[in-house]
């Protein structure tokens, strides 16, 4: 299927992206910097006075390096870093302790070197090297990640570290080392190279996007970093807009109108990815919110026929469709009858129809196998079969419904075909009657974006044709775990519901708010099963009590200019990751090696 490849990739590549960035609490930070500059502190008193009284100062002087890295972290962040947002004195503690790991790896080894060939200036000049290493590392670290100017970004790198080296410079005055001239050059020639290398290093990596994008590697990172962290979506998507295709959309509208609108279905054919709130991931929920207030009515939007590869570059092309559509949802519905709801299955594919007038609506599912994005193939084949049964309109949706391991893309297809014409066959047969419409929403609270429920909540369309009660249970997630389905239409039909199928809407805004294996939480992978099938009878009873005899019409729009991501420009974009990556490991030992090589040079003299 479309999403096997494509989709997978962009979750791979958003977990890559967030998992660079994900930090242990601000307590845990705290904890482990007090660990490492205690550890410094005490090792490198004890192996210049191994006694008692060493030891003693050790942790006098660890817990004094410690107090003033807090007091370094906070004006760091609060004063040098105010206008960074990236910056919280939690990430800025972060970034400390991670240099002080890497110093106290340095001042281990010196103290081991010191001790095994009874010479103290080798720890000394370990220290140094040290000094230098975490110089290297704020450079690096805060030129891919921060937004400040230069003055600010060297200002933010060099402070701590220069700030630390003081109180050895002190200890080692206390032994009888004193501050030679050419160690006050060693203070000037570290940071020349380790600005140099970190700028080369920087620069090479930026050519890996450069080359194919057109688009500095840091600045992308830097405008990922913006949405997962403070969630702007503007800088990521101002990237997304320079590599964007235009293309037309269509919309499907299924309008039902009794003495006012009653109920909408629109269907866009855009993918609502690729997450959080970049592109169209929030669509359904904000098309949702605009047809519900223009019209007055509950509207739903199901899952179209399509992938990734129509994903929207931003919210501006979401307010387009939105805008288009609010504008040409006025019409009236004028068709009376409808057919009853049909649903066949081979053991592979489940297909279910429903004509109103001379409309089909149609659903797709391999429940209770894996069922992502299908391919616009399908979609192509069931309109041309329905034109052959001289229906006018055929909206097509995924239900997108069931997770449950991989299936073979070619069977999957080939049984979804074979079913849908079955499925047409049978419901093109049977006598349309007139109907009546329900419908109702319920937002449960108990339920967030990190449980896998987008702010669409539930929304649930009851159609009524004679004595068949059938409910479109429409939930704002993306995909459903195993078995949920069945448990649910199992409970609808306990209350008088007699067939139904359930949908999500595949939003993608419940993506990237989570680490874990997929990169987001299906529905009901973490909701407790029995308090969402309760919401969803309450929704179903309420569009029940609210059945009368309505009208329906169904339309197709077309959006023009739409700008999307496109499937060669995503991929693009997921494969940028590994080969920043790569290109990191191919030059990141000649680099750094040469620095390393310049500083041992120097230290020779020192």
């Amino acid at each position: 299927m479309a999403e096997d490849s494509l989709s997978r990739s962009v979750d791979k590549a958003v977990k890559h992206y967030s998992s660079l960035f994900t930090l242990p609490s601000y307590g845990k930070v705290l904890l482990f910097l007090a660990f490492t500059c205690v550890g410094g502190g005490l090792l490198s008193t004890v192996i210049l006075f191994p006694s008692l009284e060493g030891l003693v100062n050790g942790l006098f002087f660890g817990f004094s390096l410690f107090l003033l890295n807090l007091l370094l972290d906070y004006v760091t962040s609060r004063g040098v870093l105010k206008q960074d947002p990236i910056y919280s004195l939690r990430r800025t503690a972060a970034l400390s302790l991670f240099c002080w790991i890497l110093w106290f790896s340095f001042i281990s080894v010196g103290a081991a070197v010191a001790v095994l060939f009874n010479d103290l200036l080798l720890w000394v000049k370990l220290c140094l090297f040290g000094f230098s290493a975490v110089l290297i590392l704020r450079l690096i670290v805060f030129s891919s990640t921060s937004f400040i100017n230069r003055n600010r970004l060297l200002a933010a790198s060099f402070l701590q570290p220069f700030s630390c080296i003081i109180p050895f410079l002190m200890l080692w005055v206390r032994i009888g080392y004193s501050v030679t001239f050419p160690m006050l050059l060693f203070f000037i020639f570290s940071p020349v190279v380790a600005v140099l290398s970190s700028f080369f290093f920087i620069s090479l990596l930026n050519l890996v996007s450069e080359q194919t994008l057109g688009i500095p590697s840091a600045s992308l990172f830097k405008a990922f970093l913006l949405n997962w962290i403070v969630g702007l979506n503007a800088p990521l998507e101002g990237f997304l807009e320079k590599l964007g295709e235009e293309k037309d959309i269509e919309v499907s509208i299924i309008k039902f109108d009794a003495s006012k609108p009653k109920a909408v279905i629109v269907t866009p054919s855009v993918h609502p990815g690729p997450f959080k709130n970049v592109g169209s991931s929030l669509l359904p929920f904000m098309l949702k919110t605009a047809l519900e207030k223009e019209l007055d009515c509950v509207a739903c939007v199901p899952h179209g026929l399509l992938g990734h590869e129509l994903d929207l570059a931003s919210q501006l092309q979401n307010q387009k469709i939105i805008n288009h559509i609010i504008a040409s949802v006025g019409f009236k519905a004028s068709e009376t009858k409808a057919s009853r709801f049909v649903k066949i299955s081979d053991g592979v594919a489940t297909v279910c129809c429903q004509i109103f007038g001379k409309s089909a609506f149609l659903s797709f599912t391999l429940a209770p196998k894996t069922t992502e994005d299908l391919p616009q193939e399908l979609g192509l084949f069931v309109h041309q079969e329905a034109e052959k049964h001289g229906l006018k309109l055929c909206v097509v949706t995924n239900a997108h419904n069931s997770v449950n391991g991989m299936v073979d893309a070619h069977e999957a297809l080939n049984a979804l075909k074979t079913v849908a014409v079955a499925c047409l066959e049978k419901v093109v047969s049977m006598r349309q009657s007139p109907f009546e419409v329900g419908a109702a929403t319920v937002m449960p609270r108990e339920f967030s974006l990190e449980d896998g429920m987008g702010p669409g909540g539930i929304t649930v369309v009851v159609v009524k044709v004679g004595k068949q009660k059938t409910a479109y249970v429409v939930i704002d997630g993306n995909n459903m775990v195993y078995g949920l389905r069945e448990k649910i239409l199992s409970a609808l039909n306990s209350i008088g519901i007699d067939e139904g199928e359930v949908f999500t809407t595949d939003t993608h805004a419940v993506n990237a708010v989570i680490l874990n294996k997929r990169g987001y939480h299906p529905v009901g992978d973490v909701m407790n099963h029995e308090k969402l099938i309760s919401y969803i009878r309450k929704a179903t009873l309420a569009a029940m009590s609210n059945l009368e005899r309505t009208k329906v019409k169904c339309r197709t729009e077309t959006v023009l200019n739409i700008k999307v991501i496109g499937a060669k420009q995503l991929e693009t974009l997921c494969l940028l990751t590994d080969r920043t990556l790569q290109r990191a490991k191919k030059i990141v030992v000649p680099i750094f090696a040469t620095a390393g090589l310049l500083l041992t040079l120097f230290l020779t003299f020192v």
